[in-house]
């Protein structure tokens, strides 16, 4: 991340102690009091990286720390100082020792650097609201010598932005009429070159010439951001940065909601006359009220910004400045429409001649997500349908323009922040499961933490199955994703970067051969179908690209989206849903993408989720004897999905049981003993086979304990199982427990078989243990003061001690 020599100058400032950076202070104390020079400069730019290389604080003394405040609200001081100086106390905040005040400052850049360092701090005292009022105080002085207001606009969009409406309102109007006049009446003059110097130089100084439009067309309207020259005046200036801070002003200063209700109740000879005076001349719009002139100013240079966007620029800078002021613009419009209805109609007109422009170019994609947004927000307000915009971004934009990182996070957060304006009947969000997951397998970890907040909106009983498929299959559409990026006819210097190390010869020739055609269309979806297709033959062509950066890196987000997942669907499965949900998880526990570590994190979290399944729906062990019987039916599945096989044969023993479910039959119970118990067998008593690795000693004490709990409710199988856990108990260190490392294994399970023989030594006893009632799975224990539990496990232990043959207190 760093070159080797910054990576040397950091670990030097970390490793500066307390006592050198005591000395170190006293120097700078010294340098500042004389006339501080390129020394002061130096030493400044030291503290700075010794103060800021550690996520530690550190502790300047007093005297350097009120120096520092002395020289940043210095008026003679040199910037160059002013700045370092503000740096190192905001690298200190939250500081006590810090004794700053702005109320004295007439400088605004001064002013600026102060605030910076105070906001740092937090509120204390009504510092925020204190800062504020000050930076108007100077913005309405129009001082005619200094830097001008412009340094104090982010300072007030700062504090509007941590604290709405602390300022009096007499000061906000002040800047609500500021604004307009810097909005609407900024020179159409490029600014004067500054003369070179000389004897000749002023005469033959140039006039400016007017401004030019983004084509190079002359400016017949007011300035914008968006108009270009060679200079700019100073108000042109402001007015750039006006615009910046324009947003953040009208969200903070807009209306409460009971404002916003009588906005919805105003009549309509008021929008009327709102609308009319808001589009004449500059003399009718002094006559609304300063909140509402700023609004309809604002609203003009929406629309000028609108019509500029329409225009071809000469330059690519000038093109990419175009798109970005397109999207404020209509964000802009969307909180003027809120707080304004009047401009709602108009600001309609605008935008459908403009969406009608922008669904043919993909390289305004980025436009269409807040025309969207508006649509969503006003458009059953104005009787305007959302559902082809949002048609065409749901279907196109992920699958076509997926590789960029930009559109693909704005994409994400347009979904987040739209959430509650889409409409179950519209049936488009829901749907586009799979085209969404385009945008997460590619940019899985810049996007995780939004599909977090996304998935549980996603999660539909209709396509529950499909998405966990889908989940499951992420890593092998990263790889396909890549494979299509490569084998697109795009020119080199537009495709995204990848792993330029791995070349998949075999695998970009078998995304071309039509045998795998259908499955790569099915991986590459665009929209639910409702159907799951098996992908173990796309997991074996694509192998060589498991390994893979950005393959390994989606794989690391499938666990979490999966609990995710899981806990979304629990909240709307009925029966039928939870057991198809259960047999993926029985199938899928087999058929992952081998990537590195993938199959162990995702058993690990299959295997909870299996049993919060079972736990929900208990019935599940009965409705899916058959399949559980042939999931534990076979040796191999032990070593090849441990987790997962623990918890079926967990929840064997724990479910399958006639309190649970009246379907349990006794030869449903038989069948599972039967099959469990020649597993038990094999992996004990039989010679261990060269090809597998021993049976871990988990396994061994879960089968024997679901063979015990078996046993304890069909009787008859005592014997059986008593015989089997006397083998047990004299096992000896053999082939199935490993080698002289794993003894403590071999006395675990001794210890476990000795237990649950001398529990079914009692079977009344070992029936209340293994299969309690259903007042015993959710016990009063703590509240019943006359419980007799208490007495009832000391008895049980008594009688277990003396079977067990121990000394019995």
């Amino acid at each position: 991340m760093f070159t080797t020599g910054a990576e040397s100058l950091l670990h030097q400032a970390r490793e500066i102690q307390d006592e050198e950076l005591s000395r170190f202070c006293s120097r700078i104390v010294k340098l500042l009091q004389k006339d501080p020079g390129a020394e002061a400069v130096d030493a400044l730019r030291r503290l700075f990286l010794i103060i800021s290389a550690t996520k530690y604080g550190r502790r300047l003394e007093k005297p350097c720390m009120d120096l520092l405040q002395t020289t940043l609200c210095s008026p003679t001081c040199p910037e160059q100082l002013q700045l370092l100086c503000a740096a190192i106390l905001r690298e200190m905040a939250p500081s006590e020792g810090l004794a700053l005040s702005c109320d004295h400052i007439q400088n605004s850049r001064t002013l600026s650097l102060a605030a910076s360092v105070l906001l740092a701090q937090g509120d204390r005292q009504d510092e925020v609201r204190n800062v504020g009022q000050r930076a108007l105080q100077l913005l309405e002085a129009r001082q005619p010598e200094g830097p001008g207001p412009r340094p104090l606009l982010p300072v007030l969009s700062k504090v509007v932005s941590l604290a709405p409406g602390t300022l009096p309102q007499a000061q906000a109007d002040l800047l609500h009429r500021r604004l307009v006049d810097w909005l609407r009446y900024a020179s159409i003059q490029q600014g004067a070159a500054q003369p070179s110097g000389g004897f000749f130089s002023a005469p033959r100084t140039r006039q400016p010439g007017p401004v030019t439009e983004v084509d190079g067309a002359v400016a017949t309207d007011f300035f914008t951001v968006l108009s270009t020259g060679q200079r700019f005046t100073e108000d042109q200036r402001l007015n750039v940065q006006a615009f910046s801070m324009l947003r953040t002003w009208l969200l903070s200063s807009g209306p409460t909601s009971a404002g916003a209700a009588d906005a919805d109740d105003r009549s309509e000879l008021e929008g009327s006359t709102l609308s009319v005076l808001s589009a004449t001349s500059a003399t009718a719009s002094h006559l609304l009220p300063p909140q509402q002139q700023l609004r309809a100013g604002a609203f003009e240079y929406c629309q000028r910004l609108l019509e500029q966007s329409t225009r071809r620029a000469l330059r690519r800078g000038d093109s990419d400045l175009q798109k970005s002021c397109l999207v404020e613009a209509v964000l802009l419009l969307d909180v003027l429409c809120r707080q304004e209805p009047s401009f709602l109609y108009r600001a309609l007109s605008c935008l459908k001649a403009l969406l009608g422009r922008l669904c043919g170019d993909p390289a305004q994609a980025r436009a269409l997500l807040p025309i969207a947004r508006f649509l969503l927000s006003h458009g059953e307000a104005a009787a305007v349908d959302s559902e082809a915009i949002c048609q065409h971004l749901f279907s196109s934009v992920p699958a076509e323009l997926f590789p960029s990182p930009m559109l693909a996070f704005e994409f994400a957060q347009f979904c987040r922040d739209s959430l509650h304006l889409f409409s179950p009947d519209q049936g488009i969000f829901k749907p586009s499961f799979p085209n969404l997951f385009k945008l997460l397998a590619w940019h899985s970890p810049a996007l995780t933490s939004e599909f977090v907040v996304l998935l549980p909106a996603l999660v539909d009983a209709g396509t529950a199955v499909e998405m966990l498929h889908a989940l499951l299959d992420l890593p092998c559409l990263t790889a396909a994703l890549d494979l299509q990026l490569r084998s697109s006819p795009a020119a080199s210097s537009e495709r995204p970067l990848w792993d330029i190390s791995l070349r998949p010869t075999s695998c970009l020739e078998g995304f071309r051969d039509p045998q795998f055609q259908g499955l790569f269309q099915y991986l590459l979806r665009t929209k639910a179908g409702g159907i799951t297709k098996r992908l173990a033959p796309l997991h074996r062509l694509l192998q060589p690209m498991a390994s893979c950066a950005r393959v390994v890196q989606c794989a690391e987000a499938v666990p979490t989206l999966l609990q995710v997942f899981f806990a979304a669907v629990t909240q709307v499965a009925d029966g039928a849903l939870t057991a198809q949900l259960a047999l993926v998880l029985l199938e899928r526990s087999n058929f992952l993408f081998q990537v590195p570590q993938y199959e162990a994190q995702v058993h690990r979290v299959m295997s909870s989720q299996f049993l919060a399944l079972c736990r929900l729906r208990p019935a599940l062990v009965v409705e899916l004897a058959r399949d559980l019987l042939d999931f534990v039916g076979s040796v191999s599945g032990i070593h090849s999905r441990e987790r997962m096989f623990t918890a079926v044969v967990w929840a064997v023993g724990e479910y399958l049981a006639v309190s649970y479910d009246r379907r349990c039959t006794v030869e449903q119970v038989n069948r599972f003993f039967e099959s469990l118990e020649a597993l038990l067998f094999e992996v004990t008593q039989s010679r261990r086979s060269a090809t597998l690795p021993p049976c871990p000693p988990q396994v061994v004490t879960v089968l024997m304990t679901t063979l015990t709990k078996l046993a304890s409710r069909s009787q008859d199988l005592i014997p059986r199982v008593s015989l089997l856990l006397s083998k047990l108990r004299a096992l000896p260190q053999g082939p199935a427990m490993g080698s002289a490392p794993r003894d403590e294994d071999t006395d675990t399970i001794r210890t476990r078989a000795t237990e649950l023989t001398n529990l079914l030594k009692m079977p009344s006893v070992a029936q209340f243990v293994f299969t309690p009632g259903t007042e015993a799975s959710t016990p009063r224990f703590h509240r019943d003061a006359n419980t007799a539990l208490p007495l009832a496990l000391h008895t049980v232990s008594r009688l277990m001690d003396r079977e067990a043959g121990l000394p019995v207190a």
